[in-house]
């Protein structure tokens, strides 16, 4: 499992033509999303480290990746409109700063790791400004769009718990490259949401505009890490 103005951000459209509760709501989403990435980070340094992360076999990782997340999000949606809301969801990205230590230790053993995660943080933030600017001058309604990309992210899922156990190199790199055309739509739809009044929770806003930031930045990083990682 978020907003800001868009006017701050010059090019990214204006928020003066949005109704007053989207534009509270997206300025706050903006806010609340900028402030999640400080746990994010935190949680990814404790991660890499400690070496938590690289101490659990895959099969593990994973049962601790599927419990903590899906656990942490029923608790955001349980908590979104409290004042528990928000401590639950920076809880909810430190944690996935942990669970994104061992992809960064992957990539930090390159010569040029630091470089690589550099180059995935830009390209995710091309890829967020693109959307965000699509999303404020689109005027179709992408509702249906988001049942196809649903069933997009399940079979993503799906596939990926296979081959944890199938470490498959080249499937790999073929979901990687799916998930980031996927959640780039995703994150269209989910601005778009929010500047269409169809989301009215910044809480929740927040979480879902997060989650497509993270999948775009960890397949991203994947990929580099797999064609332009150089070994000492």
């Amino acid at each position: 499992m978020n907003e800001r103005s868009l006017q701050g951000f010059g090019g990214l459209g204006s928020a003066a033509a949005l109704p007053a509760d989207s534009q509270r709501v997206l300025r706050n989403t903006y806010w609340l999303l900028a402030l999640s990435m400080v746990p994010t980070v935190l949680g990814a340094w404790v991660g890499v480290a400690t070496g938590l992360s690289r101490a659990m076999s895959p099969g593990i990782s994973l049962i601790v990746f599927l419990v903590g997340a899906f656990g942490l999000m029923y608790g955001i949606e349980k908590t979104k409109n409290t004042a528990a809301g928000v401590p639950m969801l920076l809880a909810f990205t430190f944690f996935m700063g942990l669970m994104l230590a061992r992809m960064l230790s992957f990539v930090l053993g390159f010569k040029n790791g630091t470089g690589l995660v550099m180059t995935a943080f830009g390209g995710t933030a091309g890829v967020f400004f693109a959307m965000a600017s699509l999303a404020s001058v689109i005027k179709r309604d992408l509702t249906n769009m988001g049942k196809f990309l649903f069933v997009g992210v399940i079979v993503l899922l799906i596939v990926g718990v296979v081959n944890v156990f199938v470490q498959s190199s080249a499937l790999m790199m073929t979901l990687s490259v799916l998930a980031i055309l996927i959640f780039s739509a995703f994150l269209l739809f989910d601005l778009k949401r929010v500047i269409d009044g169809g989301e009215t929770n910044y809480i929740s806003a927040t979480l879902a505009i997060y989650l497509d930031v993270y999948n775009i930045f960890q397949n991203l990083l994947a990929l580099l890490g797999i064609f332009g990682g150089e070994r000492d």
